[in-house]
């Protein structure tokens, strides 16, 4: 098969942190050495693979079709800038125990996988822990300044094309439009992703989860492909309301090149950056999706663990609504909480001028909940939006695997019995 590359640079958090290109976390793209484009040195490349069986057989794969293939994601490494045209093998970051053979063709941007090689599984060493502060560098910019994106407008990077989307979204009791407020004003270049319509339209839940056909079709017609950066944010007052369920919406269906605008439109216009008017024009795109289903939990997931206890559960809803002193903001359902479950309300994860917290406060955040990031997480709240916001808050901090209730709150108290309601309130009778 062959596989487009993207030699990007790369760069470290803007809060600061090193720029250690030698050890990468899955999944993650290189942040590129200083200095590493002077002549001798490496360069970092990035590929975006699919399955092999989304690509013509090969002798080897029709032979043994048993073969492991590599998964649709970013693929990093580094070679020397002065590697020539020809066979050889590369232990790709992204899958140290998979050995790639083939021929890389840096002047073609080009790498055509022979061969994947993967040993016994007897013979892969355990991974070595490495410490959050570590791993919180190495992951996929998740955060991306207002500087930043004003940059990347004006002056496009070699490598990923960067898409902007505004993913507002507000609760009913708001009264906001925000596919309107969109049109009156968005950052220049950006396109409208509604969450209510890229969703399962079957489900009798809100804006739940579409399947990985419709949500590739919906975002093609938006201009982002699979080889976009993806930009979300969002207009609320708070500077980042509904970004992150956006974000997390991405990487579940595979697309790990997704960050979220740090502190939103909101941020966007305190620092001064111009805004446009009118309805967007994106040209479509190719856009292929696969839902990583380790990010998504469903009733039964969560409904079976109250016994189990495979996985703790934060729910980012107020507090007033987590003990059932506050009224929900849904007719017919009465606030409360999923037994055994914590309450980190979405808000906490950001400063008072609407930015996201730094890593090191978000994990004494969760540390003061009795949180333990190195054991299972899922995320919760009253629809599957603000729950995305204690995944973001736990990728920063190393933790890449949060998964989302993606029914919450509302389908909770929809189907679970009353002794399954916890609530200070009303509660759930039969």
């Amino acid at each position: 098969m062959k596989t487009e590359l993207a030699s990007r640079k790369e760069y470290a958090g803007e809060r600061g942190g090193s720029t250690n290109s030698q050890a990468l976390v899955s999944g993650s793209p290189p942040i590129k050495e200083q200095g590493a484009e002077k002549p001798g040195r490496t360069m970092s490349i990035c590929m975006q693979t699919r399955p092999l069986s989304e690509h013509r057989p090969s002798p080897t794969t029709a032979a043994n079709p048993k073969r492991p293939f590599l998964p649709k994601r970013l693929v990093c490494f580094q070679v020397p800038r002065s590697s020539p045209s020809r066979e050889q093998k590369i232990s790709p970051s992204s899958f140290p125990h998979q050995l790639l053979r083939g021929v890389l063709q840096p002047e073609k941007n080009m790498f055509e996988v022979l061969h994947v090689d993967s040993p016994a599984e007897s013979q892969i060493p355990p991974e070595p822990k490495q410490d959050l502060s570590t791993m919180s560098q190495l992951l996929y910019r998740a955060l991306v300044s207002a500087k930043w994106v004003s940059e990347a407008i004006k002056t496009p990077q070699a490598g990923l094309a960067v898409r902007l989307l505004d993913a507002s979204w507000y609760l009913p009791k708001m009264k906001r439009n925000p596919r309107s407020e969109f049109e009156e004003r968005h950052i220049p270049g950006a396109s409208f992703f509604d969450i209510d319509q890229c969703s399962d339209r079957t489900s009798p839940y809100d804006h739940m989860l579409p399947g990985p056909a419709a949500f590739a079709e919906y975002v093609s017609k938006l201009g982002v492909g699979s080889d976009s950066h993806v930009v979300v944010y969002d207009a609320s007052d708070q500077g980042s309301f509904s970004a992150p369920r956006v974000w997390w919406m991405f990487r579940a269906f595979g697309h790990d090149a997704v960050s979220v605008l740090d502190g939103g439109l909101k941020n966007w216009l305190r620092e001064g950056h111009p805004v446009s008017s009118g309805k967007s024009r994106p040209v479509p795109a190719e856009f292929h999706a696969s839902l990583d289903r380790s990010l998504v939990k469903a009733h039964e997931d969560v409904k079976e663990n109250i016994e189990a206890q495979c996985f703790q559960v934060v729910d980012a809803r107020s507090a007033g609504r987590f003990t059932g002193t506050e009224a929900e903001p849904r007719e017919g359902i009465e606030p409360g909480h999923i037994p055994g479950s914590v309450n980190i309300p979405f808000t906490d994860f950001l400063t008072e001028s609407g930015l996201e917290k730094s890593p090191e406060d978000i994990r004494r955040l969760f540390q003061e909940k009795k949180v333990d990031l190195s054991k299972p997480l899922v995320a919760t709240c009253g629809s599957g939006v603000t729950a995305c916001h204690v995944a973001l808050g736990a990728y920063l901090c190393g933790k890449a695997d949060v998964a989302i209730y993606d029914g919450a709150w509302v389908e909770w108290f929809m189907r679970a019995r009353p002794e399954h309601i916890i609530s200070e309130g009303k509660g759930k009778s039969l």
